[in-house]
């Protein structure tokens, strides 16, 4: 073991963080004694979408991102079953592990950041880890599994409209295809194609192209898997839902009976699309930090976790 870098913060150099296999790319601003913070993002981007919202809160918080495997300066498996969700938890207990290893940390996660981070926030394993979860597009698939059975008895309109809006995650599994769209072309226009649906462009991600035809493996590796056999997933912390009320891909019904699967549930609605964590950083960076202030509050005098706990293995970059 090495130990991480601690001016790679400032050189814009990742540490590079041992997680279930992988090497993930981790980068981190902020004070290191304020709470802590952690980011993931969903597909097809890279830590560098929170760039936005963490130049907003690193004055007052330790502000983790990393690149999901996949993704980014992150290790790209080749196997579709690499990326799972027990794969992509045990990924992020190590970047908590290694960014908080004496306190539970605050988790935000965004479209595909967020479903993984569902996957971890409803594990027992990782409830004295995880003080609050903030989630915003995208939900869980155990429980959108029980909603879709829910919704094909009481409202099959609303099931249709869904389903309409989710016609890219059965465009995703067609063999082969959707991976060569993205060398075809597709990495080269998508800043345009955001650019119109959001009103406003990205930041520039070098790895677009890698990181679309990489990150379909998401969707192939659990969707079907999760949809047809959904698992009973209970969070015991405090959730935050940011729902963007103008999102193509992901409709604010799955918010309605979320309370049973969440003991203390705030939902915060906004007019804005699917990357609000662009387009509406200031709205969502407030929502976090009124949120994430409450809960360190009230969790101060449980906060500490035995510090002699193994620390995960890392390398630096």
């Amino acid at each position: 073991m090495t130990n991480y870098d601690n001016n790679a913060e400032h050189s814009g150099a990742p540490a590079l963080v041992r997680g279930d296999g992988v090497d993930l790319a981790c980068y981190a601003d902020g004070p290191t004694d304020a709470p802590v913070l952690v980011f993931v993002h969903g597909y097809p981007d890279n830590h560098g979408v929170w760039d936005r919202i963490v130049a907003k809160l690193a004055t007052d918080y330790r502000c983790i991102r990393y690149d999901v495997r996949g993704a980014g300066r992150s290790s790209r498996p080749s196997s579709t079953s690499a990326y799972t969700l027990d794969h992509l938890a045990a990924d992020l207990a190590a970047v908590i592990d290694w960014a908080s290893p004496a306190a539970p940390v605050h988790l935000i996660g965004h479209d595909w950041g967020s479903i993984q981070s569902w996957e971890a926030a409803t594990d027992p394993a990782l409830s004295d880890r995880i003080d609050s979860f903030t989630s915003i597009s995208g939900p869980c698939l155990d429980h959108v599994g029980y909603w879709l059975r829910q919704q094909s008895h009481t409202d099959r309109a609303g099931l249709l409209k869904q389903l309409r809006k989710s016609w890219y995650v059965f465009a995703f599994h067609l063999p082969g295809l959707p991976s060569l769209l993205w060398y075809a072309g597709l990495g080269r226009r998508w800043p345009s194609i955001v650019a119109r649906m959001e009103g406003m462009t990205l930041p520039e991600n070098p790895s677009q192209t890698r990181d679309g035809a990489t990150g379909i493996a998401l969707y192939r590796a659990n969707i079907v898997a999760r949809l047809r056999a959904p698992r009973k997933r209970r969070a015991q912390m405090p959730v935050q839902v940011i729902v963007p009320e103008r999102d193509p891909f992901v409709g604010p019904g799955f918010v309605a009976g979320l309370d049973r699967w969440v003991k203390t549930l705030t939902v915060k609605k906004i007019d804005a699309a699917h990357w609000a964590i662009q387009s509406e950083a200031e709205t969502i960076a407030t929502h976090c930090r009124h949120f994430v202030d409450a809960i360190h509050a009230e969790t101060a005098p449980q906060r500490t976790r035995n510090p002699s706990s193994p620390e995960p293995a890392q390398t630096s970059a």
